[in-house]
């Protein structure tokens, strides 16, 4: 038995992960919208290709996503691919050296580079405000 998308759920998933808020979305999608409509859409098995273009360019996700994702299939997925040692080879227990006083003076150095161009820029705006005045 097939199951059927509900693209206003994907919609409330995609939103809900990049912690937007129904206000916000209803903002970004213009002055006719308000959180209840919002509300409203996310509970349509359907959303029109037109208004899926326009949220999908607010969110920055494309289309497909909201009409295409299964969240059973992808937790299907997840669960079949990883199991309980999935990760064990990837790592190397070996010992982990960091350096933090290499560190600190690596960032130091930068410091004082940036400090350096910071300074380079002010006598260069400086002269050419001079030239300015000058004129």
């Amino acid at each position: 038995m097939e199951q059927k998308i509900h693209q206003g759920r994907n919609v409330k998933r995609f939103r809900e992960m990049l912690n937007i808020k129904q206000e916000a979305l209803a903002y970004d999608l213009g002055a006719d919208w308000n959180q209840k409509k919002i509300s409203m859409l996310e509970q349509k098995d359907v959303i029109e290709d037109s208004l899926l273009k326009q949220i999908s360019a607010v969110l920055k996700i494309p289309v497909e996503a909201f009409q295409n994702f299964d969240e059973e299939q992808a937790i299907n997925i997840i669960s079949n691919t990883f199991g309980e040692h999935a990760f064990s080879n990837s790592f190397n227990y070996g010992t982990i050296n960091i350096h933090p006083i290499e560190k600190l003076i690596s960032l130091h150095e930068e410091k004082i580079a940036l400090y350096e161009r910071m300074l380079k820029e002010k006598e260069e705006m400086m002269v050419r405000l001079e030239k300015l005045i000058n004129k």
